[in-house]
């Protein structure tokens, strides 16, 4: 009888050319996506390239690239060659720039040098750029996009942003196509398309100007205008996105840990990725409290602690660690007693971690490391945890 070989995310890296990685704010996804860079390029091989919005200077010294930026930098081989690895492969890494990446698209669905121009001086657009809504989760998708096409990269993990909601990634492509048909859009540009209209509102744009200053309204019809002259390159474009997103050499992992609420965000992208027909290649629980936690003889161990503390044990750990014997007891009573209440958020996350089980092919669980992730090794060392 054949036996089944449980899938691990190594396998999952191998097979796909393109990994988004998803989930809230704050739960680790940049570390987690740079950790599985570095394991593809050490152990599977090819050009591997992380694109980042973090732009966390910790992480760039961890890959020993000094600054991450738009254009993508090879990690040196020496950042793997100090901590003892030969990488089979090549690691880069980029950080999406916002405005650089705005210009980039400006210039490549501008119909015309005029436009382009306009649209690159206008001052609205340079004071949107780094505002716009969504622009980071578009921008990422686009880049995405970019990159594939160029046909560098064995393998392109992307470190999604960190969004208010979960969807804001899987729906940037249809919300910039939603844009260029939207009423506000246009109902900004009707002023300067229309005369009647501009007559009738002649007195309300000069007391607008008054009021916001010069020129400030019409800045922003100018620039919409000039916006829907490249309605068809940016809509052809997000259909393209939109397609990539689905394509089988495209998956999603998503990553969360297994507080309440993350956990409940990642249940909830899960499902929604399998709605929309999107690969969802893997979750992973990170900082996961040992499941050691859960055992009987914890717990029995934890009530010993109290109750040795008053016999001697106090005296003993004083003495070993050069400590007053009552503080030493104050600590050991502190541990053992409120080992109940660690137990209990283990067993929490115990169940939390099944249900997530359900919804995708692999569940890894990363633990709580006790150290930053400093250097190449450190990122290797979580990545180990990756294939259990």
């Amino acid at each position: 009888m054949a036996t089944s070989k449980r899938p691990d995310l190594l396998a999952l890296l191998a097979a796909k050319e393109m990994v988004l990685v998803v989930g809230s704010g704050g739960v680790g996804k940049t570390t987690t996506a740079a950790a599985m860079a570095a394991a593809a390029a050490t152990e599977i091989g090819g050009r591997v390239l992380v694109l980042t919005v973090d732009p966390a200077k910790r992480l760039a010294d961890a890959l020993g690239v000094g600054e991450i930026a738009n254009e993508a930098t090879r990690v040196p081989d020496s950042a793997f060659a100090e901590v003892g690895v030969e990488p089979r492969g090549e690691l880069w890494a980029a950080m999406l720039d916002t405005r650089q990446g705005w210009d980039e698209l400006i210039r490549h669905h501008a119909p015309d040098a005029e436009v382009r121009d306009a649209v690159l001086r206008n001052p609205l657009y340079q004071n949107l750029t780094g505002r716009f809504v969504h622009s980071h989760d578009y921008l990422a998708m686009e880049k995405l996009h970019e990159l594939h096409a160029t046909g560098d990269w064995d393998l392109i993990i992307v470190d999604t942003p960190p969004s208010r909601n979960a969807l804001d990634v899987l729906d940037a492509p249809r919300q910039m196509k939603e844009f260029f048909g939207s009423r506000l859009l246009r109902w900004l540009t009707v002023p300067y398309r229309s005369r009647l209209f501009t007559v009738a509102s002649k007195p309300f744009y000069q007391i607008a100007d008054r009021v916001l200053g010069s020129r400030f309204l019409q800045d922003i019809a100018e620039f919409f205008i000039l916006f829907q002259a490249m309605e068809r390159g940016f809509v052809d474009h997000a259909d393209e996105v939109e397609r990539l997103l689905v394509d089988q050499r495209c998956t999603f992992v998503v990553v969360s840990t297994l507080e309440a609420a993350p956990s409940h965000e990642a249940k909830f992208l899960a499902r929604e990725l399998l709605r929309r027909d999107m690969s969802l290649g893997a979750i992973i629980a990170n900082r996961v409290m040992p499941t050691s936690f859960m055992a009987k003889g914890s717990a029995t161990s934890a009530r010993k602690l109290v109750q040795l503390a008053d016999d001697g044990l106090a005296d003993d750990v004083g003495a070993q660690l050069d400590a007053d014997p009552a503080v030493a007891r104050a600590v050991l009573t502190e541990i053992g007693s409120r080992f109940h209440q660690v137990a209990v958020v283990a067993t929490r996350e115990a169940e939390r971690r099944a249900e997530l089980a359900e919804l995708a092919p692999l569940l890894v669980a990363a633990p709580m490391l006790d150290h930053d992730i400093n250097d190449v090794a450190d990122l290797l060392d979580l990545a180990a945890h990756f294939a259990a």
